[in-house]
């Protein structure tokens, strides 16, 4: 089980390496080269590079909101 948990964090840890290289590379690097360079064709447009993340925080605040708030009706249960 040992080995199990091993191989998932590591593949855990280089898929979020792959993701951070791939982001990092498209905000910062990417709006430095020409448009017509063959490396666009593997991004896709500027816009998404923020709409993704704003996406991503607002679905993850949604679900804590959501989260917090049966905790919080959990423990008024057990109260009364």
């Amino acid at each position: 089980m040992e080995l199990a948990d091993k191989a998932v964090g590591a593949l855990l840890s280089l898929i979020s390496l792959s993701i951070f290289t791939y982001y990092t590379f498209w905000v910062i690097i990417l709006p430095f080269v020409d448009s017509d360079h063959f490396i666009q064709q593997y991004f896709l447009p500027q816009e998404y590079a923020i709409l993704f993340p704003v996406f991503a925080g607002v679905v993850l605040l949604c679900f804590l909101s959501i989260f917090i708030g049966l905790v919080i009706l959990k423990s008024k249960k057990k109260k009364a």
